[in-house]
C-alpha cells in the first residue's frame, strides 16, 4: 500500500467517526471597565503619541476651526472625504474637497494631500482607532492609500479596553484597526513608515460629545 493510500484511508476512517460533541470554551475576558473622561483622554493621548501620531483636542463647536488649523499645518490643498462626512467640519477650510466613491482609482487617492474621516470606536488602553466602513468613514482604501489621514474621534466613543471596544462594534461590518501611522521594522529593527498605509496620522479628539 502506498503512502497516499494510507493517508486517504485514515481520512476516510476519520470522516466515518461520529461527530465530536460541541465544546464550550469559557471566555473570561474582563468587561465593563469604566474610566472617567479625563483619564480616558489622557490614556488615549499617551498611547497615540507613543505610536508617533499627532493629537489635537477640541470641543465640538471648535471642530471646523481645529481641522482648518490641522490641514493648514499639513500644507493640504486637496483632500478626500467619505460621502457622509459632516461637511460643517470643513466650513473653515478653503481648500478643495473631493468626495470618495467606488469609481475613484487608487492612483487618484494617492495624489490627495490628505483624507479626513470620522471613526466608529476607539480603545484608550491601546490607542487603537476602529473604522467600520460606515458612510462617514468610507471604504477601506480611502483611509489606507493617501499619505495623510486626519481622523476625528469623539471622546464618548473611546472605550477603556479592547473587550469594551469590541462590544460596541457590529461583527458584520468590515473593521479596520489603526494604531498610529503605518510602520514596520526591517531585520535590523529600523523603523520604516508608510509601508502599509499613511505615514502621518492626525487624531482630532472632540472632548464634549
Amino acid at each position: 500500500m502506498s503512502a497516499r493510500e494510507v493517508v486517504l484511508g485514515r481520512i476516510r476512517d476519520a470522516l466515518a467517526l461520529a461527530p465530536l460533541p460541541a465544546v464550550t470554551v469559557e471566555r473570561a475576558y474582563r468587561r465593563g471597565r469604566i474610566l472617567p473622561d479625563q483619564e480616558r483622554l489622557e490614556l488615549f493621548t499617551d498611547r497615540l503619541l507613543d505610536y508617533k501620531a499627532q493629537v489635537r483636542t477640541c470641543t465640538a463647536s471648535k471642530t471646523a476651526a481645529t481641522l482648518a488649523e490641522v490641514l493648514a499645518d499639513l500644507g493640504a490643498r486637496r483632500i478626500g472625504v467619505p460621502a457622509a462626512l459632516d461637511r460643517s467640519w470643513l466650513t473653515s477650510w478653503g481648500g478643495t474637497v473631493e468626495e470618495d466613491c467606488a469609481d475613484v482609482s487608487a492612483t487618484h487617492l494617492e495624489a490627495l494631500d490628505a483624507v479626513v474621516t470620522a471613526s466608529a470606536v476607539s480603545c484608550a488602553e491601546t490607542g487603537t482607532i476602529f473604522l467600520d466602513g460606515s458612510p462617514d468613514q468610507g471604504r477601506r482604501a480611502l483611509s489606507l492609500i493617501p499619505d495623510v489621514h486626519v481622523c476625528v474621534v469623539d471622546l464618548s466613543s473611546v472605550a477603556p479596553g479592547i473587550p469594551e471596544a469590541l462590544a460596541l462594534l457590529g461583527p458584520e461590518r468590515p473593521t479596520t484597526l489603526i494604531s498610529g501611522p503605518s510602520a514596520t521594522s526591517d531585520v535590523e529593527l529600523e523603523r520604516v513608515e508608510g509601508v502599509h498605509g499613511p505615514r502621518t496620522l492626525v487624531v482630532v479628539v472632540r472632548t464634549d460629545v
